[in-house]
C-alpha cells in the first residue's frame, strides 16, 4: 500500500480529519508527505488534501473539491495590435518606465495586460492603475506596489508584471580573479542573470484559490492562463463579500447577543433595587420601633415628676420625638412597590459580566 492510499484509509477512519504529532528529530516532513500525495493519481479528483500547523501538530483534511475547479473557462482573447488601449494601459504606455521591462517584452506585457482587464471588466469588475513612471524592484521582489488593480466586489487585488530572468554560470575574468586576489571581501558572483522573454504576474490581495503567481512555462504561456487569473479575481472577490457578509451577520448577533444581556441586567438591577429598597424598610422599621420603645420609656419617666417647667420641658421633647418616630417608621406610610429609577452605565457593569455598558 502507498503512503497516499494509507493517508487516505486513515483519513476515512477518522471521518476526513487527523492530527499528526511532530516530534523529535525524525519527525515526518508532513507538509513535504502532503504535496507529493497532492500530486498523485491514487487521490480522487472530487477530493482535495489540506494540511496545516496547528497547536496540537500538522492537521491533516480531506475536503471535497470546489465546484470551480471543475468549471470549464472560456480562452480570454488577446489582441494582437493595442488599437485602442484601455485608460490602465494607456497610462503604462504614457510612461515607458511604469512596468520596468525590457522594451522586446513591454509590448506583450501591455496587449496581456488589455486582455486582463477586458475580461474582468465585463463582469463588472473596476480597474485602475498603480503608480506609472516609479521605478520597480528587482523581480526577485514579490511585495512591490502594484502596476495596476482590479477591484472586485469590494476587494483590491494588486498585479505586478514581473520579467523572469536566464541564469548562467559565471565565467570570471582576469580582472575580477586580480581584484578577488588583491582583496579578501570581494566575492566573485557564481551566476550571471540576464533578462528573458517570459513573463511573470504575481497577484496580491484577498485570499487565494487557485495561485498567487503565474508564469510563461514552456508547454503553456501566459495568453493560455489568462481564464484562470480572471477567474481567480472573481473567486477573491467573492470570498471577500462572503467574508463581509458573514463579519456583518456575526455582529448582528453579537449585538442581539449584547441587547439580551442589557435586559437581563436591567431586571436584574431592578430586582437588586428592589431588595435593597426593603432591606432599608426594614431597617428603618427596626429603628423606628426601638425608638418608640424608647419614647415609651421616656413617658413613664416622665409620668413620676413634679409638675413645673422641667416637667413641661420634658413633655414637649417627648411629644416630638413621638411625632419624629412615627414619621421615620415606613408602616406609617402607604405599602407598594418602590418606583426604579433609569440606570446608568456604570449602575449595569455589575450585572453584564464581560459585556460592556456602552456598546457590543
Amino acid at each position: 500500500m502507498t503512503f497516499t492510499e494509507q493517508l487516505l484509509q486513515e483519513l476515512a477512519d477518522a471521518g476526513g480529519r487527523i492530527i499528526k504529532t511532530t516530534t523529535g528529530r525524525d519527525s515526518v516532513n508532513w507538509p513535504s508527505r502532503i504535496a507529493a500525495a497532492r500530486r498523485s493519481t491514487r487521490l480522487p479528483k472530487t477530493k482535495e488534501l489540506h494540511g496545516g500547523w496547528c497547536r496540537d501538530g500538522y492537521e491533516i483534511k480531506l475536503v471535497d473539491t470546489p465546484a470551480w475547479r471543475f468549471a470549464v473557462l472560456a480562452p480570454v482573447p488577446v489582441p494582437t495590435r493595442l488599437t485602442r488601449p484601455h485608460s490602465v494601459v494607456r497610462a503604462m504606455q504614457n510612461e515607458p518606465r511604469s512596468l520596468g521591462l525590457t522594451k522586446p517584452v513591454q509590448a506583450r506585457a501591455l496587449r496581456l495586460i488589455q486582455a486582463l482587464i477586458t475580461a474582468t471588466e465585463s463582469e463588472r469588475h473596476a480597474c485602475s492603475v498603480g503608480r506609472p513612471g516609479s521605478a520597480y524592484p528587482s523581480h526577485r521582489r514579490r511585495n512591490a506596489s502594484p502596476h495596476f488593480t482590479i477591484t472586485a466586489q469590494g476587494l483590491t487585488v494588486g498585479f505586478v508584471v514581473q520579467q523572469e530572468q536566464d541564469r548562467t554560470e559565471h565565467v570570471s575574468t582576469e580582472k575580477e580573479l586580480a581584484e578577488a586576489r588583491k582583496h579578501s571581501w570581494i566575492r566573485i558572483p557564481r551566476f550571471d542573470y540576464t533578462p528573458s522573454e517570459r513573463l511573470r504576474l504575481v497577484l496580491s490581495g484577498g485570499q487565494p484559490h487557485r495561485a498567487s503567481e503565474w508564469a510563461d512555462t514552456p508547454g503553456r504561456p501566459l495568453e493560455e492562463q489568462l481564464a484562470e487569473i480572471a477567474q481567480e479575481v472573481t473567486l477573491r472577490g467573492e470570498a471577500a463579500e462572503r467574508q463581509r457578509q458573514e463579519e456583518l451577520e456575526a455582529a448582528r448577533q453579537k449585538r442581539l447577543r449584547w441587547q439580551a444581556a442589557m435586559e437581563k441586567a436591567r431586571v436584574q438591577y431592578a430586582e437588586t433595587y428592589r431588595v435593597r429598597h426593603f432591606e432599608a424598610q426594614e431597617a428603618a422599621w427596626r429603628h423606628a420601633t426601638r425608638l418608640a420603645d424608647y419614647v415609651t420609656a421616656m413617658r413613664t419617666r416622665v409620668a413620676t415628676m413634679p409638675s413645673g417647667e422641667t416637667r413641661t420641658e420634658a413633655e414637649a421633647w417627648i411629644n416630638w420625638a413621638e411625632a419624629t418616630t412615627e414619621r421615620l417608621d415606613p408602616l406609617n406610610t402607604p405599602l407598594r412597590m418602590p418606583l426604579i429609577p433609569e440606570p446608568r452605565a456604570d449602575d449595569l457593569k455589575p450585572f453584564l459580566g464581560h459585556w460592556n455598558p456602552y456598546g457590543p
